[in-house]
Order: C-alpha cells, then sequence, then structure tokens
C-alpha cells in the first residue's frame, strides 16, 4: 500500500510538471513565399489581426504595432514586415507571468495563430 502511495505521488509530480504555465517566449521570423507588395503584406497583417482579435496599427512603413487584451491579460507585439519577410515580437505584456524569457503558454498560442492566419491572408492574397 506504501509502495502505490508513493508511485502515486510521483505520477501526480510528473503530471503537474509537464503541465507548466509558462513556456519561452515565442518570436517569429517567416520569409514570405509568395510574390506580393509592401502594401498586400500590410492588409494580410492587418486583416489577420483583426480575425484574431489583436488591435493593430500602422505606426511608420513596415511596422504595425499590436496589442491583444484577454480578459485582464494584455500582450504587446512589434510586427516588422517587408515584401520578403514578417517578424512578430515580443515588446511587453500585463498578468502574463512574463520574466527571463518565458511567458504563460497562451501568448504562444496567440502568436502561432496570428502568424498562421497572415500565412493564409498572404496566400489568397496572390489569388484575387
Amino acid at each position: 500500500m506504501k509502495k502505490q502511495l508513493i508511485c502515486l505521488g510521483i505520477v501526480c509530480v510528473l503530471a503537474l510538471a509537464g503541465c507548466a504555465r509558462t513556456a519561452p517566449v515565442v518570436n517569429v521570423n517567416k520569409p514570405i513565399a509568395v510574390q506580393v507588395s509592401n502594401d498586400q503584406v500590410k492588409k494580410a497583417i492587418l486583416q489577420a489581426g483583426l480575425e484574431r482579435g489583436w488591435a493593430l496599427t500602422a505606426v511608420s512603413p513596415g511596422v504595425i504595432e499590436g496589442r491583444l487584451t484577454q480578459r485582464d491579460h494584455v500582450a504587446d507585439i512589434r510586427i516588422n514586415y517587408t515584401q520578403t519577410n514578417y517578424t512578430i515580437n515580443y515588446v511587453s505584456s500585463k498578468n502574463l507571468m512574463a520574466g527571463s524569457g518565458n511567458i504563460h503558454h497562451n501568448y504562444n498560442r496567440w502568436i502561432n495563430n496570428l502568424d498562421r492566419e497572415i500565412q493564409i491572408k498572404l496566400a489568397s492574397a496572390t489569388i484575387q
């Protein structure tokens, strides 16, 4: 019986360790494989952000700043883009346990979803 309790305790500890709430911050650097203009890239990013709930603002040529607010969590990003690539970089956050290069795993999910949506919009930009 004692061995079973010890094994159960070890399993619980390992299971909780696997459910870590933070992960390394994801910064995206993607080449653009299709032939598009700067305006098409900008439009694709802005549309993707809108569909994913991001508030995006073009602040200068080739630079878009974004903010996502989910309940009391806030993430700020900067997207730099050209005709050939774009980057999505972490700027700051609130209530996302950011520190030492780590952040709440939801942030990475939001960034991956935004990146995927940008890729879809860029692919459809060449069809139009």
